[in-house]
């Protein structure tokens, strides 16, 4: 087993770090919120994995479809149609925000972005696409331009695309424009309205509804519809990345439900098959759909509406309904904001807990007051130690698997999990924190 974990750290690239030192546990099996490795030792996956294992692992309808479409068509070139593409779309076209009409499919959120961006500058004609500080989009050439942490740094100029414009965050926590929340006024979509009237040539606005691996921010109730109206004013297209929001993680199908949001375009990916298969989604108006009836539509790849991502994607929505977790995400998240806010006031260490549904970020600060974090990007990119590596490896060692960013933890467990595992998972996490109390 020990050859297993040497030849994959030797001869594969562990992604977003230096290779050296990369000995990746070696995993077995996994059902339903836990997964297990080669030793016999059982973890809690209190993060989905990378925030998309909604369904949980071994879910048997997803793996019999899986099975049953290989068996009747595991491929077919995309200018064929296949049962499962028509299928997949009625499906769609039940929980996508009405008006999201036409489907590009892809294999991951980063080519679903890739598409989206390439469709707004065709449909618009103009270039530039204003994206915001804390977000992230994916790791090729064009939507890793539109990323706006440090995962782009690297990659300038050589590997991004001229046209990115970077917008404030909705952070209400730690407000860019240094607004206390009485004062706000949404100020941040406001100066975002100022960038419109003077940047010129723009043709979109991308922006994770609720911004994911950045700190799960939530932005101000109005937010969304201020900011749809906005760009609807000037011309420009609305994107919601809902890449990790959607699929019932906030409590509803996708995050801009929540404000009954449409978007111009918007892409998913992760949760629409659970996980289990890769697809990417980009769904687009009617009126965009309209404009390539007579213009080219200058995107396409081979494995493009692959019959057996497609298949897995049907079983996976009729999962969700079949197992109420959009209703689930709801009621068990309020419960876990409750818990994680009661964790926060036993420890300095945690400067904010916030999040909806089953997705919540827990803030580590060494100093309250100031709201300082432990660690910086810039440390992340260098290969510092952080407090919250140390906090993830206790965890991890009481048999908790949970994602830690720089300094916040992403609690974002499958939409399956029940209240008892849940405690277990913060009971982890409460014993954990005591590292980072000591760090201030």
């Amino acid at each position: 087993m020990d050859d297993i974990r040497q030849i994959s750290g030797k001869h594969t690239y562990g992604t977003w770090r230096r290779q050296k030192g990369f000995n990746p546990l070696h995993v077995v099996s996994a059902e339903g919120s836990h997964f297990t490795d080669s030793s016999g030792k059982k973890y809690l996956d209190l993060s989905s994995q990378l925030i998309c294992s909604n369904l949980g692992h071994g879910n048997r309808a997803v793996i019999d479809a899986i099975k049953a479409q290989a068996e009747e068509l595991a491929f077919v070139a995309p200018g064929f149609t296949t049962t499962a593409r028509a299928e997949l779309t009625k499906e769609l076209l039940q929980v996508l925000p009405k008006g999201l009409s036409k489907f590009f499919f892809t294999t991951s959120g980063t080519e679903a972005n890739e598409a989206a961006i390439k469709i707004a500058r065709m449909y618009t004609g103009k270039h530039k696409i204003i994206s915001r500080y804390a977000s992230y989009h994916g790791s090729t050439s064009g939507s890793v331009s539109l990323t706006g942490d440090f995962r782009r740094w690297p990659a300038e100029p050589h590997s991004t695309v001229p046209g990115s414009v970077f917008a404030p965050d909705a952070n209400c926590y730690r407000c860019p424009l240094k607004k206390s929340p009485d004062d706000c006024g949404i100020a941040c979509v406001d100066y975002t309205e100022y960038m419109l009237e003077r940047e010129g040539n723009v043709a979109a606005m991308i922006i994770e509804p609720i911004v994911g691996t950045n700190g799960v921010l939530v932005p101000p109730r109005g937010y969304l519809t201020k900011l749809r109206e906005m760009t609807r004013k000037h011309g420009v297209l609305l994107i919601a990345d809902e890449v990790m929001t959607a699929w019932g993680r906030t409590g509803s199908w996708f995050a801009v439900d929540h404000e009954g949001v449409v978007p111009d375009i918007l892409t998913t990916a992760k949760g629409i098959t659970g996980a289990y298969i890769p697809l990417g989604l980009t769904a687009t108006t009617d009126a965009i759909a309209q404009h390539f009836e007579d213009n080219f539509f200058a995107h396409g790849h081979t494995y493009e509406a692959h019959p057996l991502t497609l298949g897995p994607a049907v079983a996976a929505i009729r999962e969700y309904k079949r197992l109420g977790l959009n209703e689930r995400s709801r009621d068990l998240g309020e419960k876990l904001g409750r818990k994680l806010a009661a964790i926060k006031e036993k420890h300095p260490s945690v400067g904010d807990v916030r999040g909806r549904g089953l997705f919540w970020a827990v803030d580590l600060v060494k100093d309250r007051a100031n709201k300082t974090p432990f660690n910086t990007q810039r440390e992340k990119l260098d290969g510092k130690p952080l407090v919250i590596d140390q906090v993830t490896g206790k965890m991890m060692a009481a048999g908790v698997s949970c994602l830690g960013w720089i300094s916040h933890l992403v609690i974002a467990p499958p939409l399956i999990i029940t209240e008892a595992e849940l405690d277990t998972g913060l009971a982890a996490l409460d014993d954990a924190l005591a590292l980072a109390d000591a760090a201030i």
